[in-house]
């Protein structure tokens, strides 16, 4: 009986030495999951501004799931600024949800979000967003002065900055082509030039966006590393607008940047980038025939 229980009670001592717990086995996330998680956790971020700028940064990386959905719900963020910028967001990211997003936002109760709607749909040549406008200027919308006022300062304001070219540029399209599928980035451009402190540098980088001189994006390279927060986020949104998978490499050190909204930019360009590698059909590298080590034809072509 003794030596019964002696038994038993080693069973699981030998089971465990001949068994010993395995290490728990620890992943390191990818360079797209980190930029997918960070999107993530600024979009849910206590800071406004940050918000707004993971926001503006959804325009880059294109109409497809979980992104649209991600704008859409920012439509009803308590803070207004960040309303407004997923609407820019919106009109970046166009696909068949984007009208109805913004018909919503049109109906909202605060004048800014609903004007700004209306501007939105009056660009996507949305009959309902003409309307919309019409009756702001008739005074049939209900919107007080002080509303109407601030528009009037900022329109008066935006005809005496240097920005005003750019702008007009970029949104009648002079020396860019829109990707398919793909988000303009305009929404991340007016992010980058609505602060006070952007340099011309970072105005230039932007404008620069779609020039193919191998000079211009060795410039832009070199961009990324300048002690100027709005440069390198202006050179990330241009490399990113360059649509070339090959240059995702260079945004990875800027997921660490920071400054936010150049680390915003840099995940969302990332994941821009990342999605044309996956799309793009695989190419077939052309290798040369080999040489026949004999025969006729061979030695014909020696001669």
């Amino acid at each position: 009986m003794r030596t019964i229980s002696t038994s038993l009670f080693l069973l699981p001592v030998i089971a465990l030495g001949q068994a010993p717990p395995s290490s728990p086995v620890v992943t390191t996330p990818s360079d797209g999951d980190r930029a997918r998680i960070f999107l993530n956790e600024l979009l849910n971020d206590k800071n406004p501004d940050t918000r707004k700028h993971a926001v503006q940064a959804l325009g880059l990386v294109g109409p497809r799931e979980p992104y649209i959905s991600q704008v859409e719900s920012m439509l009803d963020d308590k803070d207004l600024e960040v309303r407004l910028a997923a609407i820019a967001s919106l009109v970046d990211l166009k696909n068949k949800r984007t009208v109805p997003a913004l018909q919503k936002a049109l109906e909202m109760d605060v004048p800014e979000v609903s004007f700004a709607a209306a501007k939105a749909l009056w660009t996507l040549n949305e009959a309902i967003g003409r309307e919309a406008l019409i009756s702001v200027l008739s005074g049939e919308t209900k919107t007080s002065s002080g509303f109407v006022t601030k528009q009037k300062r900022e329109a008066l304001r935006m005809l005496h900055t240097p920005k005003t070219m750019f702008m007009f540029a970029l949104k009648t399209g002079v020396g860019f082509a829109p990707v398919p599928g793909l988000g303009a980035g305009i929404s991340s451009v007016q992010g980058i030039l609505a602060d006070p402190g952007v340099s011309g540098r970072a105005a230039t980088a932007l404008l620069l966006s779609s020039d193919t001189d191998p000079t211009v994006l060795r410039a832009l390279q070199d961009a990324l590393e300048d002690k100027d927060w709005s440069v390198r986020a202006s050179a990330v949104h241009a490399i990113a607008l360059r649509n070339d998978p090959t240059l995702k490499k260079d945004l990875v050190p800027l997921l660490e940047d920071k400054n936010g909204a150049v680390r915003v930019r840099a995940a969302a360009g990332y994941l821009r980038l990342e999605w044309i590698e996956s799309t793009r059909p695989k190419t077939i590298s052309k290798q040369r025939p080999k040489k026949q080590a004999a025969g006729p034809a061979s030695g014909a072509s020696k001669n």
